[in-house]
């Protein structure tokens, strides 16, 4: 098998996993806060930040992009910022993990907000009088039953985190070896002559992944249903 790639394609293939990986572990955290906030909590402004999630999805991904750029690029405000301690982002795969964490961020809060608005809050409300504070409420009641949500949810992120390009490419270019994921390697392919084979090649492989993701997302998700609902009976 080593033989099917060059060494640059392998490069891309683990740099887009590596790229996945974090940014569904970045998006975990504030996607099952926002998700709860959007689920549990009526305040003022809550349209308006539900709008701001979906946001990147109606949004073409250059624009993503070109906004990221504008705000973390090293002469922008945050990307200034960030640089003084010694985090660099625009044009380097940190910022590929940022965008595709833009990017993927609204699958993923809307696969937990639809399982958070599916448990019953009787239970929640039965054990805050039994004593216990919200925040045990949330980790001890309401995220197990969630879970289901949070696995499909993180999975699905992760196979949109290794497809994103559109604001990869538009926010961290795309240099080989530093920048350069499944996507963009097939683009780059694609722009030169005979490179149809080799981008075959990393479509066959990027599908693959694709449906390995979705199908361990599906998997997953009814083990941890039925653990949940084998619990409750």
């Amino acid at each position: 098998m080593a033989d099917w790639f060059t060494a640059e394609e392998w490069t891309a293939i683990a740099l887009s996993l590596k790229v996945a990986a974090w940014a569904t572990l970045v998006s975990l955290p504030p996607g099952v806060a926002v998700a709860w906030l959007l689920a549990r909590r009526p305040f003022p402004g809550r349209i308006l930040l539900d709008g701001l999630v979906h946001l990147p999805l109606v949004l073409p991904p250059v624009v993503t992009g070109y906004i990221l750029l504008i705000l973390f690029g090293r002469q922008g405000p945050l990307g200034r910022l960030l640089a003084e301690i010694g985090i660099v982002l625009a044009f380097n795969w940190t910022g590929a993990v940022l965008a595709c964490a833009v990017m993927a961020f609204p699958l993923l809060v809307r696969a937990i907000r639809l399982s958070l608005e599916a448990v019953d809050t009787r239970l929640e409300q039965a054990a805050g009088t039994l004593g216990a504070p919200p925040w045990a409420v949330f980790a001890t009641v309401t995220l197990p039953l969630a879970l289901p949500g949070v696995v499909a949810g993180a999975i699905l992120c992760f196979a949109k985190a290794l497809g994103e390009f559109g604001a990869t490419i538009t926010f961290v270019s795309n240099i080989p070896g530093v920048t350069q994921t499944l996507p963009s390697a097939i683009y780059s392919h694609l722009q030169v002559p005979g490179g149809d084979g080799p981008a075959l090649r990393l479509t066959l492989v990027s599908a693959a992944i694709a449906i390995i993701a979705l199908v361990a997302s599906e998997l997953l998700a009814r083990r941890v249903r039925r653990r949940v609902e084998g619990a409750d009976a």
